[in-house]
Parts: C-alpha cells; structure tokens; sequence
C-alpha cells in the first residue's frame, strides 16, 4: 500500500509539472526598440587645446566605439564637438554612456589606452575636483600646491596612480580622475593631503599603510 501512494503521490508531482509552461526566454531589447525606433545621441564639447590631440587619434577613438560598441561617432566641425548616436545594430544602450565618457576622459587628458578601460570595464568612473574646493589659495602658493601634487619629475603623482591603480591628470587648477569609487577615494584623500600642506613622506607612508589594508581585506 505504501509503495502504491508513493507512486501515485510520484505520478501527480509528475502531471502538475507538466502542466506548468517553462520559463520564456527573451533576447534582450537593442537600443532602437527601447527607444521606439528614435536614435538616442550625446555630445561631448572638444576644448581649443584637445583638437589637434584628437585629430591626430581620430582613429584610435574611432575604431572602438564604432566596430566595437556599435556605436555612430562624427566630428561637428562647425561646433566642435562629438556626435554620438546609436545604430540599428547597437546591441546595449548603455553602450552610448560608455563611449560618451570614453571620449570625454580623452578630453580631459587621458590617453587613448587609459580610457580604453571605461568601454571594457563597468566599475570605472571619472571623477574631477579643483584645488580651490580644497583650499583657497593664490599667487605662488597654487604653484607651489600643484608641484607637490606632481612631485620631482611626476613621481608623486605615479605613485598615488600605482597604489590605487587610478590614473590622474592635473590640468592647471582643476584635477581629474579615473579608477572605481574606493580607490578614487583614497587617491582623493592623498591629493587632498598634498594641498593642505603635507609633505610627500607623510603622504606617501600613509598611502602604503591604506592600500597594504585594501590588499588584505581583498
């Protein structure tokens, strides 16, 4: 008898899932059907010191957005920017952000193969502060504050950019960023620190204490 329910316990289990549907499987939507067939674009403004750097590697920016990214990219020469509209085939949306910050880290100052890594990697961001936004500073002390940021022949700045893999541009007064959020953050707390006053041996020692902590808690 026992056996007898069990299987007949076994055969309705049986008849209830074959009556359930599976489960549908969707292919995800391209960029032109989420937006009803319009193409979607952005624009990224060339400043007057970034135009020849950006026709002299017009193709190194080009080649990866459109054969890569699918993503339509030409130059309004009348308003100096950067069009940036999606195609029939492109395959995310997301991708028209990822080539808009792409582009727009090279127009900070970013090479080529460092702004590579936003179209590669999901978790990069760009990040830009000034030095007044620290401190208020004038005349020689703002020099003075950028040359410790740099440090003797770029040392200073190489060195927060290969303990936090980051990578820095200090443009006059205004600094940019591009990394992930946590080790932008400790990038920004050693910059920070250099403009306040400290010296780069206390910078620098503090800096190995954080990222030998990252490393371990990794």
């Amino acid at each position: 008898m026992g056996s007898n329910e069990g299987t007949t316990s076994m055969e309705v289990v049986n008849s209830v899932r074959a009556c359930i549907p599976s489960k549908p499987i969707f292919e995800p939507l391209k960029a032109h059907e989420i937006s009803e067939g319009k193409t979607q674009f952005r624009e990224v403004a060339v400043p007057r010191h970034r135009y020849t750097p950006m026709k002299n590697a017009w193709m190194d920016i080009y080649t990866p957005v459109y054969d890569q990214m699918h993503i339509d990219v030409c130059m309004n020469m009348k308003a100096r920017k950067i069009v940036l509209k999606t195609l029939a085939d492109t395959p995310d949306v997301s991708n028209l952000q990822k080539c808009a910050d792409f582009v727009r880290a090279f127009m900070l100052g970013f090479n080529v193969i460092d702004a590579l890594a936003l179209l590669r990697m999901d978790e990069l961001y760009l990040d830009s502060f000034e030095i007044k936004d620290v401190k208020t500073l004038r005349g020689e002390h703002i020099s003075r504050a950028i040359a410790r940021l740099i440090g003797k022949g770029g040392r200073t700045k190489t060195e927060i950019e290969n303990s936090t893999k980051t990578r820095i541009v200090i443009a006059d007064k205004k600094i940019h960023m591009l990394g992930s959020v946590s080790n932008m953050k400790v990038a920004r707390h050693s910059l920070c620190s250099l403009i306040l006053g400290s010296s780069t041996v206390n910078v620098s020692s503090k800096l190995r204490a954080v990222t030998a902590r990252m490393v371990e808690r990794f």
